[in-house]
This record gives structure tokens, C-alpha cells and sequence, in this order.
């Protein structure tokens, strides 16, 4: 299997974030992506630096205004009496009936919907690098490749069309699905972090041409909370939830996955795009659901078995040894040599 990874992404390493009204470290830290490599090694595969892609999808996935917002917003942040290092919204507004604003503490609060996506100095530049190592992989699958690896940082699946949330910038997954729109009429995104992948969601609410697909807890009392319930259909029926009770196990995260797969075979679409997170584990600290590390290679193994050529992006999965162990059964999974 292809993977990629811009080494360059390690210059976004944010520190602000909140939880239950504690400051503390923020967990997308650079040296997720050292375990993320550690994965690849382990799985027998090495990672190929990107190149600068063309960004087609990436404009036609996010609105003009939040990328130049992203361009500039850090240079600007500096600008105010007093800032921080890096750019931390202290409002959010609903945004229904209301105005967009001139001054760079408003359009923060537009455009970032919490806390856990702190702006910094290289922020936009490796989100970029980010979409470039996602378009790769997309490129790879669309020249033939049965599938390919996209170790992407920051991840992607919370940021809509205009805004970030959760340590997401740029919808990677999104944009891999846009980019394989180019050669397929239809495209299935499938998510399978244990957070709802809710600004994918909006992205392609309405579109008919794109079924997204999710297996994640139950956000009634977890992130993200307000998209992600199984009501969510859309008005071409194309989104479908596949939420989950709170601790569940391998065999009701794999039972879902089958379940999400039999619609996607039903959408028939060209290629498939997996966001891939690994913190539906047992052992994150959030505990959202219990899946093993044998539970990641037998899910790879059965998304393989669609025989969809499949765009793999990585999500989220918290710092730790796991997330090296767990990368590296979910790739030897997909190849067969778990």
C-alpha cells in the first residue's frame, strides 16, 4: 500500500486547550505523527513525502472567506493588544440571522466553533501540507492503486465549509472525496472515528452525488454533541449515523461497520474515502467505545472486502503507545498479513 506524510505538518504543534473549563495541553501534538510512522514501519510500509498538489478540491470543499481567514488570522491575531501566542476564540456565535464581523476577535469566534483548534504561526501552512498528503493518496487511487495511506495532520473530519472545530482546519476527508469526483460519479466517505465526523456531514448534506456514512459514539453525551444522530438522512437520503451506545465492544463496532458497508454497497459509488480514526479504542482516555487492537485489523479486512478503491485518511487517535500498535493492525489488516 502507497502512504504519505509531509513532514513539514510537525510545525503545527498547538499547546491550548480546554476541557470542562481546565486549561491543559492539547492532545494533537506533532509527535502523534511519530507514532502514526512507527505504525507504518510496524505494518512493513514506508511513508512518501507529497507534493504540492493542486488545491482544486480544497476550494470547492471551503468557502473563500474561512481560507483567507486561515491564510491570515494568525499575522492579524498579533496585531491585538495583549494576544496570545496562538489564535483561541472566546465567542461563538450561532451565526443564524447574524452579521459577519470586521475585527479579527469576531471573525475567531465565526470561524472556530471551540476551543480545540488553537490558530498558530504554522497552523494554515501545514493544514495545507495536510490537504496535499490526502490529494496524494487520492491521486494514487484515481492512477490505480487499490488503496492508499494518507497520515494527514492536522486532521480533518470537524471542519465544515467555514469553520474549524475539534483540531480540524481543512477537511481532508472531504476533500480526497471531492478530488475522487473527478473521475466517479458517486463517492462514499465512511467514518470510523469514535467522534461523528460532523463537519463531513454538513459538507455534503444536500449533495446527492456524495453518501457519508458514520460509526461513532452517541453524541447525545459526547463530542461533537450536535450533528451525528441517526435522524440525520438529508434531503437525498444520502448521510447515514450509525451511532453507538457509550463502551461498546469489537463485535458491536464491527456489526455497525458491516451495516455501513451494506449501504454503501447500495450507493454503489466509484471509490470509497475511509476516515480512519483509532480512538474508538479501549484504552483512550475518553472511552467513548472499547474496540481492541485486533478489532482495527479485522474492520480493515472487511472494508477491504468491498473491493472499492479506497482513499485512507487519518483522523484522530490520542497520543499514545496504542496509537502505533493500533495503525500498524489496521494496515497489516488491509494487506492481509495481521
Amino acid at each position: 500500500m502507497l502512504c504519505f506524510y509531509a513532514p513539514d505538518t510537525a510545525a503545527h504543534d498547538p499547546r491550548f486547550w480546554m476541557l470542562r473549563g481546565v486549561p491543559m495541553a492539547n492532545k494533537e501534538t506533532a509527535e502523534r505523527a511519530d507514532c502514526l510512522l512507527a505504525g507504518i514501519a510496524a505494518a512493513g510500509l514506508t511513508a512518501t513525502d507529497p507534493p504540492v498538489a493542486d488545491r482544486a478540491p480544497m476550494h470547492a470543499v471551503h468557502t473563500a472567506r474561512y481560507l483567507h481567514f486561515l491564510e491570515t488570522a494568525w499575522d492579524e491575531w498579533q496585531t491585538a493588544p495583549g494576544a496570545g501566542a496562538e489564535v483561541v476564540a472566546n465567542l461563538h456565535p450561532q451565526k443564524a440571522d447574524q452579521t459577519y464581523p470586521s475585527g479579527i476577535t469576531g471573525r475567531a469566534g465565526w470561524h472556530m466553533a471551540d476551543t480545540g483548534c488553537p490558530l498558530g504561526q504554522h497552523t494554515y501552512a501545514a493544514a495545507l501540507r495536510g490537504v496535499d498528503t490526502a490529494l496524494a493518496a487520492s491521486r494514487a487511487v484515481l492512477y490505480g492503486a487499490g488503496a492508499a495511506y494518507a497520515l494527514c495532520r492536522p486532521p480533518g473530519h470537524h471542519a465544515d465549509a467555514d469553520t474549524a472545530a475539534g483540531h480540524c482546519f481543512l477537511n481532508n476527508s472531504a476533500i480526497a472525496a471531492q478530488a475522487l469526483r473527478a473521475a466517479h460519479d458517486r463517492v462514499a466517505i465512511l467514518d470510523i472515528d469514535v467522534h461523528h465526523g460532523n463537519g463531513t456531514q454538513q459538507i455534503f448534506f444536500d449533495r446527492a452525488d456524495v453518501l457519508t456514512v458514520s460509526v461513532h459514539a452517541d453524541p447525545d453525551a459526547f463530542y461533537p454533541f450536535y450533528l451525528g444522530h441517526a435522524h440525520e438522512v438529508g434531503p437525498a437520503g444520502t448521510n447515514l449515523n450509525l451511532p453507538l451506545p457509550l463502551g461498546s465492544d469489537d463485535a458491536v463496532w464491527l456489526d455497525a461497520i458491516d451495516r455501513a458497508l451494506d449501504r454503501i454497497a447500495g450507493f454503489a459509488p466509484g471509490a470509497l474515502v475511509l476516515a480512519l480514526g483509532l480512538d474508538a479504542h479501549e484504552n483512550d482516555p475518553f472511552r467513548g467505545l472499547r474496540v481492541t487492537t485486533p478489532g482495527f485489523a479485522r474492520a480493515a479486512a472487511r472494508i477491504r472486502a468491498a473491493g472499492l478503491p479506497t482513499v485512507i485518511v487519518q483522523e484522530g487517535g490520542y497520543l499514545s503507545e496504542d496509537l502505533t500498535h493500533n495503525l500498524a493492525s489496521f494496515l497489516r489488516g488491509w494487506i492481509g498479513t495481521a
